[in-house]
């Protein structure tokens, strides 16, 4: 343990700095981290809150294609651990075998596994409505963060976590990852994957992420599902977030990565 290098991937609304308390616990164990940002995220949270103009043409390839560069020019197969879109791009970079091991925590599912509950379709409803300007930059309102990631938390500590972390968003990332870009071959071999789950999750509901983990039984490679009960979507920075990226830690432990 102590020598591997880990990629931690951001998600929707988000940059890097959502990882920077994980960075440094893992960095602590020992492990090498990185936490690239999608393209037009190098800046910091408050130059981001006036988007760039094309914010709104950024979607998952480029995303990928991005990300896919910089895992190639390491020396060795990462470890990817990624949030909610961010768990999407891990589980699909991993599928491509480019990962020694994946977790991918309220992960956005890939596509094809989709589910009617009320609090996916409301959570999710602002970037996928057919009625607002596809190439137009969403941005999260306090109203929405509150319900789709931070549920449960203080009220100083949702306003905390919304004017620390949150900028405007791409809608083009979600609607392809509806297509065949979002796509995992559930069947093929792979490297050993962890799916996390929080139980309070609004916007990626703990049974969709249950879904997702029962579609990898077709393949014969490792893949184990842990649920944390009480956490809602921003699990990362929430109260007692240290038990998660211990438990991520003696995963990767155990399984001799």
């Amino acid at each position: 343990m102590g020598t591997k290098t880990v990629v931690f991937i951001h998600g929707m609304y988000m940059t890097p700095l959502c990882w920077e308390q994980w960075t440094e616990r893992f960095q602590a164990k020992g492990y090498r981290t990185l936490a690239p940002a999608w393209p037009g995220r190098e800046k910091s949270v408050k130059e981001l809150q006036t988007p760039d103009s094309k914010l709104g043409k950024l979607n998952l390839t480029d995303i990928l294609d991005h990300l896919t560069k910089q895992i190639q020019a390491l020396d060795e197969k990462p470890i990817l651990i990624g949030h909610s879109m961010g768990g999407l791009t891990a589980q699909i970079l991993h599928n491509r075998g480019l990962a020694s091991a994946a977790i991918a925590i309220d992960s956005a599912p890939p596509a094809g596994i989709f589910t009617t509950e009320f609090s996916f379709l409301k959570s999710n409803w602002a970037h996928i409505t057919p009625f607002a300007n596809p190439n137009s930059p969403v941005f999260m309102t306090f109203e929405r963060f509150q319900y789709a990631f931070v549920n449960g938390m203080s009220m100083n500590e949702q306003r905390a976590a919304f004017e620390k972390y949150v900028v405007p968003e791409s809608r083009a990332i979600p609607r392809q990852s509806l297509t065949s870009v979002g796509k995992v071959d559930f069947k093929k071999e792979h490297a050993p994957l962890l799916l996390i789950a929080g139980g309070n999750d609004n916007i990626i509901p703990a049974a969709l992420n249950k879904t997702n983990y029962e579609n990898y039984k077709a393949s014969p490679s490792v893949t184990d599902f842990k649920e944390f009960a009480g956490r809602n979507h921003f699990l990362l920075g929430q109260k007692n977030w240290e038990e998660i990226a211990d438990y991520c830690m003696d995963w990767i432990s155990k399984k001799g990565i």
